[in-house]
């Protein structure tokens, strides 16, 4: 951020105290200077890990350094992500693997390998850990930390302890991130993607209305393409309009949401960072190398996510509440199905029954690209899978499951399958999410 003063702080490099009016720092040389008029009182910080599956494959594979990389399936896929190199010819997350190789045709394109980015992802988690108690996790590479208070603990402003955890990951796990810190979470997380990569920004407390004054509403948690354009079609594109509106026009205009513009148009943003969102759901998905429609064809992809998320419930000694069904059409249209369970499970077999429930319905001609099985409300495994009074039969495929997994694991997931599975061979690629 910009500001009128400059007051001393410290090498992003080297992390020696800066003075006041130096560019480069007097011990390193480095350019790479941090200064900011609220720097030793803020605590509310953003980490993002960039590009996090291209750095972790191109610091294992040293000869795609230079070279445009993307993540993800084969021609019929989508983006997972894509380096920075990547990015500048057009590619991003999401986009059907044909438009990025359009715009890329010189990409090497490696299929996720979601156990590496797992373990890479908790290695730093546990760095983050070292910082603070109060790290609440939004996915595997991002989370938001508090270091209120650690200042006695790490003998540093919160600041300087973030500038020296980067230097930590980038030399002790070999990838960069990128850090956001301000007084609040709606702004740390502006922050952080500001100056990416290797980015550290700081948006204080009294110049806050007048940074987002200027920025387009999009820019606000929450507000995505669909409600962006009905605020655009209302007259507001930019958060300064929003700042010049009333808390109870807003509302009658636009519900809840309009207290969230009124608030967050303004910088205030009271929400505290938690330590119970590390998981949210734990699901697969995979996206076939040909579209279809029929159960017959549906039903073995479903059943094998199923088990693939009930190995990772298990494995985590964790559990889910809800079933939710993904379906995404041949042009590109997701359909997501939900139902409660009666307790929470973790097995394949439960899972894939209220999957394959929720999937019937949607058989209608219509042909699928994507199909994917999760759970979400997440809790522990010790209240998972409680006897069925009603389901007779359900302890003994219990029971099955259990019997199957333990064979799994002496001899490969593959050892034994189900009649859904069997002989079915390979029809598409996965992506484990959650």
């Amino acid at each position: 951020m910009s500001h009128t003063a400059s007051p001393a702080g410290f090498c992003r490099d080297c992390l020696a105290p800066a003075a006041a009016e130096a560019r480069r720092c007097r011990k390193c040389g480095s350019p790479r200077l941090m200064r900011h008029p609220e720097l030793d009182r803020l605590t509310i910080a953003h980490i993002d890990c960039d590009a996090f599956y291209a750095s972790v494959e191109k610091r294992d594979n040293p000869e795609l350094a230079d070279k445009p990389v993307i993540i993800g399936g084969g021609k019929r896929g989508v983006v997972s992500t894509a380096c920075y190199v990547a990015r500048i010819r057009g590619v991003r997350s999401a986009m059907p693997m044909f438009k990025a190789l359009e715009a890329c045709p010189d990409a090497v394109v490696i299929k996720p390998d979601m156990e590496k980015y797992v373990r890479v992802g908790r290695q730093i988690r546990q760095m983050m850990f070292d910082l603070t108690p109060l790290v609440q996790p939004l996915s595997i590479d991002e989370a938001f930390l508090d270091l209120a208070g650690t200042e006695r603990l790490h003998h540093s402003s919160p600041a300087l302890t973030l500038a020296r955890f980067a230097r930590r990951v980038e030399d002790e796990v070999g990838i960069t991130v990128s850090v956001g810190l301000s007084y609040c979470k709606f702004l740390a997380k502006v922050a952080s993607d500001m100056n990416k990569p290797r980015g550290f920004s700081v948006i204080g407390e009294a110049e806050a209305v007048e940074f987002l004054r200027t920025k387009p509403v999009g820019l606000i948690w929450g507000v995505g393409k669909a409600f962006a354009a009905t605020l655009a079609r209302d007259g507001i594109t930019e958060i300064g309009q929003l700042q010049q509106m009333d808390e109870i026009d807003l509302l009658r205009r636009y519900g809840t949401m309009g207290k969230r513009l009124y608030f967050l148009a303004r910088g205030i943003d009271d929400r505290k960072v938690h330590l119970d969102d590390e998981a949210k759901s734990v699901s697969a998905e995979t996206t076939f190398f040909e579209d279809y429609a029929s159960m017959t064809e549906l039903a073995p992809a479903l059943r094998a996510l199923s088990e693939q998320v009930a190995r990772r419930l298990k494995k985590a000694a964790i559990a889910g509440h809800t079933v939710v069904l993904k379906l995404k059409t041949q042009d590109f249209k997701q359909r997501t199905r939900n139902r409660r369970l009666d307790a929470p499970s973790q097995l394949a077999d439960r899972i894939f029954r209220e999957g394959l429930s929720l999937l019937e319905r949607e058989i209608d001609g219509t042909k699928f690209r994507l199909i994917g099985i999760g759970v979400t409300d997440l809790s522990d495994a010790a209240d998972a899978d409680p006897p069925d009074l009603i389901d007779e039969g359900a302890e003994k495929r219990k029971a099955a499951e259990a019997a199957m997994d333990k064979l799994r694991d002496k001899f490969g997931t593959r050892s034994i399958e189900t009649g859904y599975t069997f002989g079915k061979g390979k029809r598409g690629h996965g992506s484990n999410q959650g």
